[in-house]
């Protein structure tokens, strides 16, 4: 049973899709190589790759490359759901995201996976009190991707962030699985209030761009936020809110919003 186990433990698809996607790549601009190789071919698993990769782009003077990867190995290693949600965030992605066609471009080129990935690894520190490197990591992917997301707040699963510039996340925000953003969404307080002051989302929620959720306020599970939307107050499940302040506008249109990606509000009258 162990020996079946440890067979089975191999068996991965998400990864050598990647892989053969790189090789693909390689054949068609061999001047890829050296990035694809060091990226993606030099290592054995998908949380080598991801460590590789966050490691590279977040290393400064400060602080070098080869102690992030440590670090990220780490991390990876210890606490399996961190991979598993990079791996349900790259999924989403790839089907939610017309731009993307395979699955290392997450990994490889998408500043929105990449820093919702760096933010778990910063989050797993949080939660370990190692409050500093924390910061750090949130420090450098603000820098490096446009992206502030506070290491406290909870981020579930499944998540896709669109272009991703100018994404702001509160300390004590809570986003569930299966949610989409696009650029320039604020999930922020609304003064300089302390303890629980952002924004609660539910499961499957489309969040459209330059939308801005203010508050200790509770944006419902399948629910749709037009583009450009102030939010302030609560909103009920599976509804549409669109305006500044946002007003209910109808109902959200589709069971699953986050996948769908409708964000056209059809006249109900």
């Amino acid at each position: 049973m162990a020996n079946l186990h440890s067979k089975l433990a191999k068996v991965d698809p998400v990864w050598d899709r990647i892989c053969s996607e790189a090789e693909a790549a390689i054949r068609e601009e061999p001047l890829m190589g050296s990035l694809l190789h060091q990226g993606v071919l030099h290592h054995g698993s998908f949380e080598c790759a991801l460590a590789y990769r966050i490691a590279m782009k977040l290393a400064s003077e400060e602080m070098s490359g080869q102690i992030l990867r440590e670090i990220a190995d780490e991390l990876l290693k210890d606490d399996p759901s961190i991979s598993a949600a990079a791996r349900a965030d790259l999924v989403a992605v790839n089907e939610r995201d017309p731009a993307c066609h395979r699955f290392m471009q997450p990994l490889l080129y998408f500043k929105g996976y990449q820093a919702v990935q760096a933010y778990r690894l910063g989050h797993a520190l949080w939660k370990q009190g190692r409050k500093d490197l924390a910061y750090f990591i949130q420090m450098r992917v603000s820098e490096i991707f446009g992206i502030d997301i506070h290491p406290a707040a909870k981020i579930g699963k499944g998540i896709m962030i669109d272009h991703a510039h100018s994404i702001v996340i509160g300390e004590t925000a809570v986003v569930g699985d299966n949610v989409s953003l696009l650029h320039s969404v604020t999930l922020g307080g609304t003064g300089k209030e302390d303890e629980d002051r952002h924004p609660k989302i539910g499961d499957g929620v489309l969040i459209g761009a330059g939308a801005k959720v203010l508050g200790n306020i509770t944006i419902g599970c399948c629910s749709r936020i037009a583009a450009g939307s102030v939010v302030l107050k609560d909103v009920a499940p599976n509804t549409t809110v669109a305006g500044v302040p946002a007003r209910v506008v109808g109902a959200a249109g589709c069971d699953q919003p986050s996948v769908a990606m409708d964000q056209l509000f059809k006249d109900q009258t």
